[in-house]
């Protein structure tokens, strides 16, 4: 589908939002791509990421998933707003057994308030990339509060 951003900054501000996300940082995940109702991010394997059978752990699938549809979503979304995620489902397709997990977020509707985005996670492995866990997200887009980092506690 082809969407209109309202923001024409959209991409200088999600990626802003993504730098302030200690979580991303935490995982070593680069946001590869990003495009009104679309965004892409990669993480490469490291053992810190794994579960103990050596595999990515469904926690680091779920984020990265949870971050590409909610990027996707926020890019739709006014330049005065912020995003945040209501509810998500996350299907563990296949075990994410590789060197790179790449989540594609894609928004299915938008919305004013609430927005429905979806994200496929695909793990690489021997450059050979398999579809590893997909998500349905509910994201809200909160008006007149400008995506900044709050003080933390």
């Amino acid at each position: 589908m082809n969407f209109h951003a309202q923001d024409p900054d959209y991409a200088r501000r999600v990626e802003s939002s993504f730098s302030r996300q200690g979580i991303m940082a935490h995982l070593g995940a680069s946001l590869r791509q990003v495009k009104p109702g679309f965004c892409e991010i990669e993480v490469s394997y490291t053992p810190e990421l794994s579960q103990q059978h050596g595999y990515f752990h469904g926690g680091v699938v779920g984020t990265i998933a949870d971050s590409a549809a909610g990027y996707a979503g926020y890019s739709l979304m006014p330049s005065d707003s912020s995003v945040l995620t209501v509810e998500y489902k996350l299907n563990l397709l296949s075990p994410a057994d590789g060197e790179l997990l790449i989540a594609r977020g894609h928004v299915v509707k938008p919305g004013r308030t609430l927005v429905i985005a979806r994200a496929d996670v695909s793990v690489v492995k021997d450059k050979q990339e398999k579809l590893c866990a997909t998500l349905l997200q509910t994201l809200l887009c909160m008006d007149d509060t400008v995506d900044t980092k709050k003080v933390s506690h």
